[in-house]
Parts: structure tokens; C-alpha cells; sequence
């Protein structure tokens, strides 16, 4: 049966999408059928950041070694950034700019720029190969790609016919993005010209199967995938307001995962703009680096791939830090040990870990299992995020099967990505007719509605 945590959250939700809250819903049409939409959700992620950006520009938002930037310095090093790319590159609305590089706070003004002068910002893997860089730039058609110095070294002789425009990183954005600086009014222009429907952002497959594809999503993916995690963020304060917990610290977190990997793109760097959050930027993972920033930044939001939790948990130099500012260890990309969770509330007993199921497909929305919820189910990913996620355990016919049966997860959402980019075929038999997109991935929901992955389908296209 529901736990009472259960009950909080659908009470909470209920009443954050009532008429005139802030996640109020309106049904939107896809596939021929009605999905939520948020009604107040801005039309484009350039829409998005630039009101959040004026809202918070003189809250701190980047820590980046000794550079520290707020939301306003970065609206304008962006603004700068996509007048650069307009008027020395040549980007134009809808073109594909490629970035390759390592995590930094000028990889993040670097997205900015593409999304402000209306490109499709393409996020090449960073540990890729240079004849796999180069894969990703023709598949996504890139015109541009900015890259750091390490993978333009990389892409040195490989098939590809982008233009590589270099940037640095542990020095501020003018410096380091000096090759696409300049002044000029692209940014605000081209909020009166970019829409909803244009693409916005391709991010690529694991390749588990086969070749990375490009998944594609337009603006209105984004932004819903964005604000459906805010809306989480916002039950979650809710929850630990009415536990007498204090909820007046800014946010922090440490960006200890991957920009181009969703996780880190969508739930961790977009939904910061929202809630006003820091973002501690970590170019390589390190346990005890990561401990100290933690304590000297005040993080309170940690994600990572499961294994950096518990080897935090288990360190040695563990007690050395305090961490009692951070209330949640969250874990995505991966599934978790089930032995970990009990391992990771016992190190941090102010705090509790969580775990995300989505996927690049779904820009990382789809189940959360959160707090005294994933103590008492620690091999579940959780319930659906309501209010956006329509899961489904189909067949191979697309039939939805009862609770208990084992079938292919599938997922509807405003949030999901529009398709593979350029291969009609594999996008085609992504989605049924009515619009869930295949995850690949076998499951069961249980009686509490709570999903269960047991395997991996293994003839996906």
C-alpha cells in the first residue's frame, strides 16, 4: 500500500497543478491523444534563460576553481558568446554547433551562446575517440563545433567537415571563449525569432546496441523536461518544510557527472536557472576533492553515477569533512546496489539517497524513488514523475500489461525527445502509434505503482 510519503507527494501534486498555481496543467495533442502541458512554462530554453537569468542575476551560480560567476555575468558572457557565433561563424537559427570538451563554467556559457543565437546545441561525448568525434559531428551535421584543445587534438585528421573553433577553460568566459566574442544584440533579437517546435538540443545514444544515434528534441521538450524536474524540486521543499527543516539555504550542487550526458544537462545545470541553484564545477572525480568542496561550497544536492555515493560512504577520510549541509544523494545513469543504500543513510544520516530512472530520450524524466521510500524499495526506481509521465509495461504489440507482468517500459511525455536525427526508420519504431516511447528496457510495476527494471531487451534498432 501507498506510504504516507506517497500520499504527501500525491497531495502536493494535486494541488501544484490546480488553476492559477505554478505547475497549473492545460492537455496538449500529440499522437492524437492529450498530454499535460505546464501552462506557465516559457516557450523556448532561450525564453526560459533569459527570465531566470534577469530574475536571479545577482545570485551566485558558478564555482569554477577561482572563477565565480552569478546568473548575470553568465546572461551576458552567453550574450556575448552568441553574437560570436553569429557574426564570426556564421551560425544561423537551427544550425547544429557541436561542443567537445571537458566539464567548466565555460562549457556552460558555451551552451548558452548556441541556445541564445538559435543553434541546436549537439553534445559530443567528451571521453569520445577522435574518429568517434568525428562520427558525431556528421551524423548531427554539425557546422560548427567548439572545442578545448584536448579534443581538437583529437579531431586532427579525422572525416569531418565542421569548422573547430577553440575555447579554454580555468580562465573567465572573455578569455577562454575569446574566439566567439563579440558585441551585439543576437540574444535578445532572436527571442522574437526562435519558437517551441525548433530543435534545441541533440544528445547521443549510450551506442549499447550499436551505433550512437542523435536524439533530438525541440524547445518545448526541453523546457517541459526542465520543469518537470522543478516541479519535484518543489514537492520535495514542501516535505522538508513540513518537517521543521530549514529551506533557506541556496541550493548547491557538485557537477561531478558529465555536461553532455543528460543527467548532468537537464536535472542538474538547466533546472539550477529555476531554483536559483550554485553549481560547483569538478573537472575530475576525486572522492576527497569532491568532500572538500562539498563542506567548503555547502552542497546540498549531490548527483553521480552510484559508485561515487558510496565511495564517499566508505572513504576513510570520510569523518574528516562535514556534509551535513547536503540532504540528498541522488544517483543516475546506472542502476544502484541495492547494498548501497543502506550503506550511503548510514554515512549521512542527515541525509538520504535518492535514485532517477529516465533517459536521453526522455531528457532524464521518468521515475524517482526518493527518502524512507527508497529504504523500503531499494531495487525500484521509483514512481512515475507525476505531473508528466504517462509509464506504461507494454508487449511486443504495444497491448499495456497488468501490474505485476513483465514487459517493455514505455514512456509519454511532453518532455521525450522528437526523434533520431536524420533516420526516420529507427525513430518510427521508437514510439507506438500513441505516442510511448520504447525504452528498451524490461520491467514491472508493483502493486504501489512502483517500477522494478529486471533486463534489457535485446533487439532494439
Amino acid at each position: 500500500m501507498p506510504t504516507a510519503l506517497d500520499n504527501q507527494l500525491a497531495a502536493i501534486v494535486e494541488e501544484l497543478v490546480k488553476p492559477g498555481q505554478p505547475f497549473e496543467t492545460v492537455p496538449f495533442e500529440r499522437f492524437g491523444v492529450e498530454i499535460p502541458a505546464f501552462k506557465n512554462a516559457p516557450p523556448t530554453l532561450a525564453h526560459y534563460l533569459a527570465h531566470f537569468c534577469n530574475e536571479h542575476r545577482d545570485v551566485d551560480f558558478l564555482v569554477d576553481g577561482d572563477c565565480r560567476l552569478t546568473f548575470g555575468d553568465c546572461w551576458e558572457a552567453g550574450s556575448r558568446v552568441a553574437a560570436g557565433l553569429a557574426q564570426l561563424h556564421g551560425v544561423k537559427r537551427g544550425d547544429r554547433v557541436g561542443i567537445a570538451a571537458r566539464n567548466s563554467s565555460n562549457w556552460i556559457v558555451a551552451y548558452l551562446g548556441i541556445i541564445l543565437v538559435g543553434g541546436c546545441a549537439t553534445l559530443l561525448n567528451g571521453f569520445w575517440s577522435g574518429d568517434e568525434l568525428a562520427y558525431g559531428i556528421r551524423l548531427a551535421e554539425c557546422d560548427v563545433v567548439l572545442a578545448d584543445a584536448g579534443r581538437a587534438k583529437r579531431l586532427e585528421g579525422t572525416d569531418h567537415s565542421a569548422k573547430i573553433v577553440l575555447f579554454d577553460h580555468d580562465c573567465d568566459p572573455a578569455t577562454g571563449l575569446a574566439a566567439s566574442w563579440a558585441d551585439g544584440s543576437t540574444a535578445m533579437d532572436m527571442l522574437g525569432e526562435i519558437g517551441p517546435d525548433d530543435v534545441a538540443t541533440i544528445l547521443y545514444t549510450s551506442g549499447s546496441t550499436g551505433d550512437s544515434k542523435a536524439a533530438w528534441s525541440d524547445h518545448r521538450a526541453v523546457v517541459h523536461g526542465i520543469f518537470s524536474y522543478v516541479s519535484q524540486s518543489a514537492m520535495a521543499k514542501v516535505v522538508l518544510e513540513s518537517q521543521g527543516q530549514d529551506v533557506s539555504a541556496q541550493p548547491c550542487a557538485l557537477v561531478a557527472v558529465p555536461l553532455f550526458h543528460v543527467t548532468g544537462e537537464v536535472p542538474l545545470f538547466l533546472q539550477s536557472f529555476a531554483i536559483a541553484r550554485k553549481l560547483v564545477m569538478m573537472p575530475k572525480w576525486d572522492a576527497v576533492e569532491a568532500m572538500r568542496l562539498m563542506e567548503k561550497e555547502g552542497v546540498t544536492y549531490f548527483v553521480g553515477v552510484p559508485l561515487m555515493s558510496y565511495e564517499m560512504a566508505s572513504h576513510p577520510d570520510r569523518d574528516k569533512f562535514d556534509l551535513s549541509a547536503c540532504k540528498s544523494f541522488a544517483a543516475g545513469g546506472a542502476p544502484r546496489p541495492v547494498e548501497h543504500v543502506t550503506k550511503i543513510k548510514a554515512a549521512f544520516p542527515g541525509g538520504f539517497p535518492l535514485l532517477g530512472y529516465g533517459l536521453t530520450e526522455t531528457n532524464a524524466v521518468g521515475c524517482g524513488n526518493l527518502n524512507e521510500n527508497y529504504l523500503a524499495k531499494p531495487g525500484s526506481t521509483g514512481t512515475p514523475s507525476k505531473p508528466m509521465v504517462d509509464l506504461a509495461i507494454l508487449d511486443d504489440d504495444g497491448n499495456k500489461l497488468p501490474g505485476g507482468s513483465v514487459g517493455e517500459v514505455s514512456i509519454r511525455s511532453l518532455c521525450n525527445f522528437r526523434g533520431y536525427w536524420r533516420n526516420d526508420a529507427a525513430t518510427e519504431a521508437a514510439f507506438t502509434k500513441d505516442g510511448y516511447f520504447r525504452t528498451g528496457d524490461l520491467g514491472y510495476l508493483d502493486e504501489d505503482d512502483y517500477l522494478f527494471i529486471v533486463d534489457r531487451k535485446k533487439d532494439i534498432i
